[in-house]
């Protein structure tokens, strides 16, 4: 390895639904955070990892930060602000048609605790012109002493590759912490189940997608094929009937998208056996947000 290289770890952070997992993805140039229009969409923190013959960085993408309402919401918000202390720099992501108000200022008043840089990432800027952006620039300018502001579309992969040249050149001398065909230390079963959730989140509306727990039991690869077990978890009875459906249809067709995902992850045959349960009150359970995967990490 040359002496020179380079290595650090890149916390994203931000407020839910601005794209901080669109980012990841595009970064990496591969999908492994779910993404979905609807809020609070990433629950736990998501390791994702770039490196080239120069610098490998280490991106912790987080949950958003918003203003709790049980036991995971405040699991979310304490995992996304744990990471301001444990990175080299910090990419805080907010999206152009979001206006700048009390929860950007609660945001920025825990930046104020960090003691690493801190950059400013202007998502969705393509949705605007740029003489409209010029203000919004300004506003966060005299908020925080970013060290740089950039205009983004992590959708379109606009202004990224400038961005990477600024997080390059923020990087420290250090070892590879991956070897380098990594791009995630999620474990296969969390990419799974994730995977599910994302499938759930799409096609449920109003409370469901936020009650749902996706857990994979067990996978066994047979042969050519690679045998699936989960469980889905809601709080009520009623979000149960939703969630399957009449006659099974919506049930199946969650589990027929996450199936064709699945096989093309794996280059394999899929056998999905999804069965939901009901928890009830399960986001307001320590014991259960940790048996579900929702631990502080140390």
């Amino acid at each position: 390895m040359d002496k020179n290289f380079k290595s650090g770890f890149i916390g994203i952070i931000g407020r839910p639904n601005v794209g901080k997992s669109t980012l990841l993805n595009t970064i990496l140039g591969k999908k492994i955070a779910i993404m979905s229009s609807k809020p609070q969409t990433t629950r736990n923190q998501i390791t994702g990892v770039h490196t080239t013959e120069d610098y490998q960085m280490v991106f912790l993408d987080t949950p958003g930060i918003h203003k709790p309402k049980n036991a995971l919401g405040e699991y979310m918000v304490n995992t996304a602000l744990n990471t301001l202390y444990n990175v080299d720099f910090i990419l805080y992501v907010v999206s152009c048609d979001m206006p700048m108000g009390t929860g950007e200022a609660y945001v920025i008043s825990q930046l104020e605790k960090a003691t690493c840089p801190v950059i400013l990432l202007i998502n969705k800027s393509d949705l605007l012109p740029k003489e409209e952006l010029l203000p919004i620039i300004d506003a966060y300018q005299k908020a925080f002493p970013f060290k740089a502001i950039i205009p983004i579309s992590a959708l379109k992969s606009e202004n990224i590759d400038s961005l990477m040249e600024i997080m390059e050149n923020l990087l420290p001398d250090g070892p590879m912490y991956y070897p380098e065909e990594t791009i995630t230390n999620q474990p296969e079963k969390q990419i799974v189940s994730e995977i599910v959730r994302e499938k759930i989140l799409f096609h449920t509306e109003e409370e469901v997608p936020h009650s749902v727990a996706v857990v994979t039991d067990y996978i066994e690869e047979d042969g050519n094929l690679v045998n699936v077990y989960g469980s889905i978890y809601v709080e009520r009875k009623s979000q149960k009937g939703i969630l399957i459906g009449k006659g099974g249809k919506m049930l199946q067709k969650i589990g027929k998208q996450s199936r064709v995902e699945l096989e093309k992850m794996w280059g394999m045959k899929v056998y999905l056996d999804l069965r939901v349960k009901v928890k009830e009150q399960w986001r307001r359970k320590d014991i259960h947000l940790r048996n579900f995967g929702y631990e502080e990490r140390t």
